[in-house]
């Protein structure tokens, strides 16, 4: 997924503000969802919501205004309630990467309550061979 950095991005010295990183990433596995025939409003409506339990970040290179930033999603490790992605965030118009993160979500019910991940996402997430470790 594309992001453009906007003035309301940025801080006092000019670079993406820390906190925005997290927007972003949820903007990209929502759309990682969606592109692979999946939404979150779907899955909420049948019963199953993700909260992030668990955030590391890297920032390796500021990112700044006017910037094009790709963020990439990939499924890296999945469990019988929770899984984990890992993102990219990379400048286009030289490759530099400028975040890289590793969110671990939780599949809970409405009582938030931990339930087994659906199927249907399941499949998605197990269909990435898993990195070497």
């Amino acid at each position: 997924m594309d992001i453009r950095i906007y003035y309301e991005d940025t801080d006092a010295a000019g670079v993406v503000y820390h906190s925005n990183y997290i927007k972003y990433f949820e903007r990209a596995r929502t759309e990682y969802l969606r592109d692979n025939g999946l939404t979150v409003a779907q899955f909420a409506e049948d019963g199953f919501v993700f909260p992030v339990i668990r955030v590391e970040i890297e920032y390796k290179s500021p990112a700044r205004l006017d910037d094009l930033l790709t963020i990439t999603t990939l499924p890296v490790r999945t469990g019988g309630s929770s899984f984990t992605i890992s993102h990219s965030v990379i400048r286009k118009s030289d490759g530099t990467v400028m975040a890289e993160a590793v969110i671990t979500l939780v599949c809970v019910n409405p009582e938030l309550k931990p339930v087994r991940i659906p199927a249907t996402l399941r499949t998605l997430l197990e269909s990435v061979p898993a990195p070497h470790e």
